[in-house]
């Protein structure tokens, strides 16, 4: 049998894919788990990274604090943002969310997204607050631990 046969098809390939994302999640899930950041539900002690608006739903609908953070990699109040919301992430119930406007220009739209960074705050599934522009770390806590 050459190497040739033992070739992957591209829907094989994609169908490993998948099921190591499914893995990688699962086991991140469970390392969060009474970690800090991470709760006894499996809040994700890092930010997720969305990557279209049904895994967006799915977050915002299966966890109560979803903060989501609407940024693009070119932006400097953004690139500041970031170890806030990693902190955030870390060492709070909530979950997380960043979604790159630029790569997710429709979900941005839907959000209507007109200036990074834009902040909303998911509690219950239902947006709660919204903030445009670079948030104090204090600020971002405070709300958190009010929906949370």
């Amino acid at each position: 049998m050459s190497d040739a046969d033992d070739a992957n098809t591209p829907e094989d390939i994609e169908a490993i894919k998948e099921r190591k994302k499914e893995e990688l999640a699962a086991r991140l899930e469970e390392e969060g788990e009474g970690t800090a950041g991470g709760s006894s539900t499996g809040t994700p002690a890092e930010p997720v990274h969305v990557e279209d608006s049904a895994h967006l739903r799915d977050l915002v609908g299966g966890h109560d604090v979803v903060l989501v953070d609407f940024y693009a990699d070119w932006c400097g109040p953004c690139q500041m943002l970031e170890p806030v919301v990693e902190s955030i992430a870390a060492d709070t119930s909530a979950v997380v969310a960043k979604v790159d406007v630029d790569a997710l220009q429709d979900l941005a739209r839907e959000y209507q997204v007109q200036g990074v960074p834009t902040l909303y705050l998911f509690a219950d599934g239902e947006p709660a607050e919204r903030l445009v522009g670079m948030q104090d770390e204090s600020r971002l806590r405070s709300l958190v631990g009010q929906y949370a």
